[in-house]
């Protein structure tokens, strides 16, 4: 794969970053395994997307560095390259790595571990439990380290409009603003591992896609991490025509708490009718979390036990 990096700061900040004669770039290639090729203020990287992504991290430290006035040696070259394979084994089984180097994000519960495990292991993954339980924030976590490291080209977030029905077309505004309010959690999950500006780059540059269920007809989304939220309102017609957008190379996250379905009675929620349907099928994950994964405020978990009793 291919990724070019923007080195930010003065061109002083560039020759101390890639080092006399350009030696740290030479540490790094013979170190990682990948072509850099630097010009002026962009560096493209091209290689194995894990080789690549870890490139591309220890540019990241490397210049936190540089801005701060630090002198790179080649101690300090070869110390990034270790910190950044040791958290590498890391990722491999509970930490999540974001674009914030602060927002690195690590399994608090046994149960996310199993959720952050099948995602790995299969292409669909089903996470149901109640609220609170990191459902949402961790899936969309894992899509944007899949996408940081170059293993998906883009992200597609999708959730049911369930309230609006029929009658999406009667709010005002134009599309965006009546389906921002559905979508917001998704957002929010999204800020706190992301830069503002950063999110609307990938959003305008199409490497993230928030849209409602219904807009989802017709597309086969290859290299994609794809992501339906709140799942227990989507009917088993909308289940079926998300699942099969999978395409080649993607990962499918659903979560939803199958027992706060918004749909009227008579209506079969898409999420329970999957998840009895694809539990022997292989490459299918079904991971359930409880009320011992509750990671939000510790009356959260009180809340929903006295709501179910």
């Amino acid at each position: 794969m291919e990724l070019t990096l923007t080195i930010e700061g003065t061109s002083d900040q560039r020759m101390a970053l890639y080092g006399p004669a350009e030696k740290n770039l030479r540490t790094l290639r013979d170190a990682l395994g990948v072509r850099i090729y630097a010009r002026d203020s962009a560096v493209k990287l091209v290689g194995d997307s894990e080789a690549v992504g870890k490139a591309a991290l220890v540019f990241e430290r490397l210049q936190e560095r540089v801005h701060k006035g630090e002198h790179l040696s080649e101690a300090d070259v070869a110390d990034t390259l270790a910190e950044v394979a040791v958290e590498a084994g890391d990722e491999a089984r509970s930490t999540i790595l974001t674009y914030r180097k602060s927002a690195a994000i690590k399994a608090k519960s046994p149960g996310q571990e199993a959720y952050i495990q099948s995602v790995r292991d299969n292409d669909l993954t089903f996470c149901l439990g109640p609220a609170g339980t990191g459902k949402t924030y961790l899936a969309v976590a894992i899509a944007l380290s899949l996408l940081r490291a170059g293993k998906i080209k883009r992200i597609v977030l999708a959730r049911p409009a369930v309230e609006a029905g029929e009658k999406l077309g009667f709010l005002p505004g134009d599309l965006q603003a009546k389906v921002n309010p559905y979508l917001r959690p998704l957002f929010d999950a999204m800020h706190d591992m992301m830069d503002y500006e950063q999110i609307k780059r990938f959003m305008v540059g199409d490497l993230i896609e928030v849209i409602p269920l219904a807009f989802m007809r017709g597309r086969t989304l290859n290299h994609a991490a794809i992501i339906l939220d709140e799942a227990q309102n989507a009917t088993v017609p909308q289940m079926l025509m998300f699942l099969t957008r999978l395409g080649h190379n993607s990962k499918m996250i659903v979560t939803g708490d199958d027992s706060q379905s918004d749909l009227e009675k008579a209506v079969r929620s898409g999420l329970s009718d999957a998840v009895q349907r694809l539990q022997r099928v292989s490459g299918v994950g079904i991971v359930r979390l409880g009320h011992a994964d509750i990671v939000r405020h510790r009356l959260v978990t009180d809340i929903v036990q006295a709501y179910e009793k």
